[in-house]
């Protein structure tokens, strides 16, 4: 019988330390250094965030999506009205309408 641990599994031997030579040494400096300036650019990141939100001008760097979402979130009286608009002039003036408006909206984005 081989002897067991406190869960009943065999126990086994510690592993061996491995020692890096100076070339492996130089080689986890190096990661060691790069992964420190990964976090340091995350968190350099993360603060233009949070400086960002702070502002008062969130979503500044949002999708136009993200932004009609937003804007929806904190008007929907407007969202309704818009709605109901779109409604009543029927599918072929959106779509002629959307041709024009949308371009202007590009414009603007920018």
């Amino acid at each position: 019988m081989s002897p067991a641990g406190s869960h009943g599994q065999p126990v086994r031997p510690a592993a061996p330390v491995i020692v890096p030579t100076l070339e492996q040494q130089k080689v986890l400096l190096r990661i060691s250094a790069q992964r420190e300036r990964i976090r340091e650019r995350r968190a350099a990141r993360f603060l233009a965030q949070q400086q960002t939100l702070d502002a008062g001008n969130p979503g500044a760097g949002d999708s136009l999506i993200l932004q009609g979402v937003a804007f929806a979130k904190q008007h929907p009286a407007a969202v309704a009205a818009v709605a109901a608009a779109a409604m009543a002039l029927g599918p072929r003036r959106l779509v002629r309408w959307m041709g024009v408006a949308l371009p202007w909206i590009v414009r603007l984005r920018r």
